[in-house]
C-alpha cells in the first residue's frame, strides 16, 4: 500500500503553528501537553490493533489536529468552556474552510480530508451517531478513544481545582445527584446539564469511559488501573457518596472485565 501521510511534516507544521501563540501560557501549555499525549495514546492502540502504515499515520495526524479549536478558543476567550464556542466543529471549519484550507499545512493531499474532517468535528458529540462509511466511523472512534485515553493521565496528575473549580479537599464533599447516578446505573456517559454538584462532576469524569469503543482501549485501561485510581483520587465525605463510589468502581472494572473477556 502507498502511503500518501506524513505524520513527521505535520507535526512540524503543527509546531510551526504553535508559534503563534504564547507557549508559555499555563492554558496553552496543557493543550499542547494533551495533544501530543492523545497522539501517544492513538499510536499505542493502533499498534496494538496492527493497524497497517496508512491508517496509522492518520489516527495520529487526527490525534495531532484534533482540538487545534481549543488554541483560537483560548486566544478569543481565555475559557474552554462550552458556553464559548463547539470546539471541535470550529476546529474542523478553521482546519477545511475558505479558499486556502489550513489543512494543507499538514497534509497536502485531499484524499483524506473527509476521514480528518468528520473524526474532528464529531470528537466530542456526547454519542457518535449516524456515520455510515466504515472508515470514517473507525477513525471517529479512534479519535474519542485516544482523547478519553489521555484524559486518564489528566485527570490523574492535573489539578483538581483547576478541574472542577474547588479545591481537592473539597471536590468530594456532597452527594451524587440522582440523575447522574441513573446514568452511572445504566452504564452511560453523564449529561453535562444533570451535574449539579462538584462530585457530580468528579463521576461524569468516570462514567465518560463507558463510552469507549475498541478492546484496545480497555485493556490499557486494565493495565493502568485508571477506572479505581481516578475515583479514590477524591476523599468522599458522605456515607452514601463513599457507597456509590464503591459500587461504580465495582460496576466499572466488571463492564470492563466482562469486554476483555
Amino acid at each position: 500500500m502507498t502511503v500518501k501521510l506524513d505524520f513527521k511534516q505535520a507535526r512540524d507544521a503543527f509546531e510551526a503553528y504553535l508559534d503563534e501563540y504564547d507557549r508559555e501560557d499555563e492554558k496553552i501549555k496543557l493543550k499542547i501537553v494533551h495533544t501530543y499525549g492523545v497522539v501517544k495514546s492513538a499510536r499505542e492502540i493502533g499498534k496494538r490493533m496492527h493497524l497497517n502504515e496508512e491508517d496509522q499515520q492518520l489516527a495520529e495526524l487526527i490525534a495531532l489536529l484534533h482540538d487545534i479549536g481549543r488554541f483560537e478558543q483560548l486566544r478569543l476567550y481565555n475559557s474552554f468552556s462550552p458556553d464559548t464556542m463547539d470546539h471541535a466543529a470550529f476546529g474542523a471549519q478553521l482546519l477545511f474552510e475558505g479558499e486556502n484550507p489550513m489543512i494543507r499545512r499538514f497534509l497536502p493531499d485531499p484524499e483524506f480530508d473527509e476521514i480528518i474532517h468528520t473524526a474532528i468535528a464529531r470528537h466530542s458529540d456526547f454519542k457518535l451517531e449516524g456515520i455510515t462509511d466504515e472508515r470514517i466511523l473507525f477513525h471517529a472512534k479512534m479519535i474519542r478513544d485516544a482523547d478519553k485515553l489521555d484524559n486518564c493521565r489528566v485527570k490523574l496528575q492535573e489539578s483538581v481545582e483547576a478541574m472542577i473549580g474547588v479545591p481537592q479537599e473539597k471536590a468530594g464533599e456532597g452527594l451524587i445527584s440522582p440523575k447522574v447516578w441513573e446514568s452511572c446505573l445504566k452504564k452511560e456517559a453523564v449529561l453535562s446539564p444533570d451535574r449539579v454538584t462538584s462530585v457530580d462532576y468528579w463521576v461524569s469524569y468516570v462514567a465518560q469511559y463507558y463510552d469507549l469503543n475498541f478492546k484496545e482501549t480497555w485493556q490499557i485501561m486494565k493495565e493502568e488501573d485508571y477506572i479505581s485510581r481516578i475515583i479514590w483520587r477524591l476523599d468522599y465525605k458522605e456515607k452514601d457518596t463513599l457507597e456509590k463510589m464503591k459500587i461504580l468502581d465495582q460496576q466499572m472494572n466488571d463492564y470492563m472485565e466482562n469486554i476483555l473477556c
